[in-house]
């Protein structure tokens, strides 16, 4: 199981950026920035730099530096909660939106891609497996 989970991983991998790299290319953006803006966009109430770094185990400088290329480019607001200079909130702006939307077809298509020939009780299977594994990641990383 072990070596035929790694190559499972690295396939997943391989098919998700083939299916985002494109998508970044033709929006001139790198992968963390197109990375940083569908994150955000999916994960609505974690919008903080703190969180991506935390959630997606992204570096600091990555995200720090993807935050600063997506402002000047006008495609993410950043700002500091009253009082708070620590927390980083962040929004994508309406300029982001065509990227989204073909980022969001982009991640759509890998999914699909991914369960082609699934049945319905297949696909709750697997998610039903996929968040034990998490659960019992996190676990395993939080003792």
């Amino acid at each position: 199981m072990t070596e035929g989970f790694w190559d499972n991983v690295l396939l997943l991998k391989g098919l998700y950026d083939q299916a985002l790299d494109p998508v970044a290319q033709r929006w001139k953006l790198t992968r963390m920035e197109l990375d940083l803006l569908l994150f955000l966009h999916n994960n609505p109430d974690r919008a903080t730099a703190a969180e991506a770094v935390r959630l997606r185990r992204w570096t600091k400088s990555h995200v720090s530096a993807a935050v600063h290329a997506l402002k000047a480019r006008g495609l993410l607001s950043a700002c500091h909660p009253q009082g708070n200079r620590k927390t980083l909130l962040l929004a994508p702006l309406p300029a982001a939106q065509p990227i989204l939307q073909n980022g969001l077809e982009a991640q759509q298509s890998f999914f699909q891609s991914m369960r082609r020939g699934f049945t319905p009780g297949e696909e709750q299977a697997l998610d039903a497996i996929a968040e034990k594994i998490a659960r019992n990641i996190r676990d395993a990383m939080n003792k």
